[in-house]
């Protein structure tokens, strides 16, 4: 069996990231081991605390910088997150000053809204609907 233990997300500044990510998104953090000039820095869900973790990578590749700056640019979100309510969590963090680049909008079994991480992506908020 195969499991997900840990995806990443590159950010073009690892303390901003890690600040944006835990006092705004509200994830916590976990791992923070230095690597030179920049860290292994892992945040996870506060709702499972001991799953997934998402690493706050270094976009120093210039291919992720490429590959980054072409998503912003047709809107795309690099990653998505799952929300038990999208309008409160929306509201939540515009009263943060977080920056929806999509309000939250109804796609008949699923509403999306999507922000600006401050790093360089857009992250992409989803909510299921029953039924």
């Amino acid at each position: 069996m195969i499991s997900i233990t840990l995806t990443s997300i590159p950010v073009d500044d690892q303390a901003k990231a890690l600040a944006f990510y835990t006092e705004k998104l509200g994830f916590i953090p976990q791992l923070d081991v230095p690597t030179g000039e920049f860290r292994w820095l892992t945040v996870s869900s506060p709702a499972d605390p001991d799953g997934v973790q998402l690493l706050l990578e270094p976009d120093q590749h210039p291919a992720s910088k490429a590959y980054k700056a072409a998503l912003v640019e047709d809107g795309i979100p690099i990653t998505q997150f799952a929300v038990d309510d999208l309008d409160a969590e929306v509201a939540r963090l515009k009263d943060f000053g977080v920056v929806f680049t999509q309000d939250a909008t109804d796609f008949g079994p699923v509403a999306t809204a999507v922000l600006d991480d401050t790093c360089g992506n857009l992250i992409q908020l989803a909510m299921m609907k029953d039924g």
